[in-house]
């Protein structure tokens, strides 16, 4: 395909000249390649023209632009003044654009746009007051957070077993024991964890002796670090009535200190040992051998017991249906072996009790295998499971919890094959303060906050809000961000997008109609993007507060025109489900006005369409525009295309990229602008005809994050004419 330039008339620069002669940036006017076939774009004069504004007096054409861009002054901002009434600003007036991480809000740009506009004669739609997408949800999420009042630790510290050595011998000649409280059974796994420091480090060994006073080692030996740390190990006696636990030092000389001592059979939660974690302060149950030269007794620390410092905190927001939605993973930097039994021990809490679903998961293919839950309760104590795979290609463990709104504190994380005492998870006590290695999705967050393991004492007390203190909270927001907006504008902004994009695409409201959209009828990616306002504030309320706001505090802050405020939303011409969306739309603006005070003034319709050349495709994209504009000319309210712009999709069902289009395929984007534009000024009555507005001035670069390499534009990427702004004029003119 021939590479094509067009030009504009000299009639056009003279007329640019006349109104912005300080702006104007020169347009190219080389003459195109064929100019037999693309001549006749010089005749055309400024869209803006082509309006009949005797039979469309309030009608506004607009188009939407960066407003950086525009206060730049150079060939957008010439564009705009001379060929449009009105502009949009693409994201300039967005809450994510004006307010940070504190609720700080900024509308420098916005007053410089707004100066400019009124400087050059050009009216500002304001996009947009409330949406869900681009909002601080840090911010956001901040305000409507539980209180939390922190537990008091046990005064008196917690408790542990002290141990001193002396001299290293024999290793028989160090053994402290205990008598369970039933004997094993041959056969019967069962799991064992402590927490231990060491003067120094060393090998445990752990023993049995049974009923008959025989000795068995079967037990794997633990390696005690001069840190606490948390160990466990798991066994399977084959001997009948194991009937005391013996530790086993007698080779290392020097003091060690051993607390929490648990031991269950497998799927059970009864531990055996009876004084297993010393806060009676007596060493009940533990004895030695009359001969052995090591002293013991139970000591207290003068800290809280744990590791201090920092933990995992895990926060979700909003309640889900299936657990999976919500997920925290730790990935492991190898997979673990099926068949391999592995342990799985930690230190946690919650803000009330849960139960974390475990997946074992491999990134590469997203398989997975469900494992038994992990027990939170409200004070800190050991949350422990053990499993076999039955796959070699897990290297994500995953914890669950998208069914549970609060917090889980998860501290001292520890993942060891059966048999050994290598931990698999590098970042376990998350002591450097950070989470690498740990990842999440779904409505939650992950932070490094210090808890430490709180003994005795209280716990931290969390008060969640109520959904009556969040709406409050939300709604105070709500207008003090509008009454932001409002006084930057100062009265010279008439016309919002009040609500953007509210109603849903599929589902049914109970009254055959789609309800809102919500953070649990979307994406997990979009719920954990987004900040749905309308699941706080309510279905109906939720418009009613954004409409009574932008009223009020345009009022008080200049404004004196009369104020139009339009709800805007994309697909209202979607042919798959017979405009089902336009036809909710309207249904809930009837809701919204039925309070008898919210009034909302117009409909804006997105409009991103594409241009078919399959021709009944084509057919029944044209015959649902028109009855898109039926529907919105009966709602007797404004109507605006509010976000026009279109692509081209081929026999294949292809989007064409703006490169490899042919000259017919540019000709019949040409002849659906015309179509669109004249049935719009056919079927929408002139008292209801706000405006248009074109999305793109011009065709989208490859890189852009909006139809990216896309014929979009009424211009080439060089401002040059293409045969859609001819199209475009065309249907202005009625042609």
């Amino acid at each position: 395909m021939k590479t094509i330039k067009y030009s504009l008339s000299l009639g056009l620069l003279l007329s640019l000249a006349s109104c912005a002669d300080d702006q104007i940036v020169d347009f190219k006017t080389e003459k195109p390649e064929s100019i037999a076939q693309y001549e006749y774009l010089n005749a055309y004069d400024a869209l803006k023209t082509y309006i009949d504004r005797s039979a469309s007096p309030d009608f506004k054409l607009g188009i939407a632009l960066s407003a950086s861009d525009f206060l730049k002054g150079e060939v957008v901002r010439t564009m705009a003044i001379s060929n449009f009434d009105e502009m949009t600003a693409g994201n300039a007036m967005k809450y994510a654009s004006c307010v940070n991480d504190k609720g700080d809000m900024d509308f420098g740009t916005v007053e410089k746009f707004v100066s400019a506009a009124q400087a050059a004669g050009i009216t500002i739609y304001g996009h947009t007051l409330a949406w869900h997408a681009q909002q601080n949800n840090k911010y956001l999420n901040s305000l409507i957070q539980p209180i939390i009042i922190p537990g008091v630790p046990d005064s008196s510290g917690n408790k542990y077993l002290h141990i001193v050595n002396p001299t290293a011998t024999n290793n028989w000649d160090g053994q402290l024991y205990c008598k369970l409280l039933s004997n094993l059974r041959q056969g019967q796994k069962y799991n064992l964890s402590f927490r231990a420091k060491a003067e120094s480090p060393f090998n445990l060994n752990l023993w049995v002796m049974t009923a008959g006073s025989e000795d068995k080692y079967g037990i794997p030996e633990v390696s005690i670090s001069d840190e606490w740390d948390d160990y466990s190990v798991s066994f399977t006696p084959d001997y009948e009535n194991g009937q005391n636990l013996k530790l086993v030092f007698g080779h290392y000389a020097g003091w060690w200190d051993i607390d929490n001592m648990v031991l269950t059979a497998d799927g059970d939660t009864e531990n055996l040992i009876d004084n297993g974690d010393f806060e009676t302060g007596e060493t009940t149950n533990w004895e030695k051998y009359s001969w052995h030269a090591f002293t013991y007794s139970v000591e207290t620390e003068s800290s809280s017991g744990g590791s201090g410092g920092y933990c995992l905190k895990i926060t979700n927001t909003t309640k889900q249906t299936d657990n999976w939605r919500a997920q925290a993973w730790y990935k492991l930097s190898e997979p673990l072996l099926a068949g391999v039994e592995y342990t799985l021990t930690a230190m946690g809490k919650a803000s009330e009790p849960y139960s974390s679903a475990v997946f074992l998961q491999c990134e590469a293919t997203g398989a997975q295998e469900y494992k038994p839950s992990l027990d939170f309760e409200q004070t800190w104590g050991e949350v422990k499971i053990s499993f076999t795979l039955e796959n070699s290609d897990k290297d994500k463990v995953t914890l669950n919890f998208g069914d549970f709104v609060g917090t889980l504190f998860l501290d001292n994380v520890k993942l060891v094959e059966s048999g050994s005492n290598k931990n698999l998870i590098d970042n376990s006590d998350f002591e450097a303060g950070n989470v690498n290695g740990w990842n999440s999705n779904g409505y939650h967050s992950l932070s490094e906050e210090g808890e430490g393991y709180v003994s005795g004492g209280t716990p931290d007390q969390i008060i969640e809000k109520t959904p009556e203190e969040k709406k409050e909270i939300l709604t105070g927001a709500m207008n003090s961000w509008i009454e932001g907006m409002m006084k930057s504008t100062a009265g010279y902004v008439t016309a919002w997008d009040v609500v953007n994009e509210a109603i849903s695409g599929s589902g049914d409201d109970g009254e055959g109609f789609y309800p809102l959209q919500s953070a649990s009828n979307v994406s997990a990616e979009d719920a954990k993007n987004n900040f749905y306002w309308q699941d706080y504030l309510g279905s109906e309320d939720y418009v009613r507060v954004v409409v009574a706001a932008a009223r009020k505090y345009y009022a008080e802050n200049g404004g004196t025109n009369p104020l139009k405020l339009f709800v805007n939303d994309y697909n209202l011409e979607s042919d798959w489900d017979d405009n089902q969306k336009v036809k909710s739309l309207v249904h809930w603006i009837k809701k919204w006005e039925a309070d008898g005070v919210t009034k909302i003034d117009g409909i804006g319709t997105q409009m991103h369409v594409s241009c078919y050349a399959n021709a009944a495709t084509q057919k029944s994209k044209e015959d649902h525009v028109v009855k898109m504009f039926e529907i919105l000319a009966e709602s007797g309210k404004l109507v605006k295309i509010s976000e026009l712009d279109m692509g081209y999709i081929d026999e294949n069902n292809t989007s064409v990229k703006t490169e490899n289009m042919t000259e017919a395929q540019h000709k019949a984007m040409a002849e659906y602008y015309k179509f669109i534009v004249k049935k719009y000024f056919e079927i929408i009555p002139a008292a209801q005809q706000y405006g248009i507005t074109q999305w793109c001035a011009t065709d989208a670069p490859s890189d852009s994050g909006w139809r990216g390499g896309e014929p979009v534009g009424l211009w080439d990427s060089n401002y040059s004419r293409k045969h859609t702004y001819a199209g475009f004029a065309d249907g202005l003119a009625g042609k």
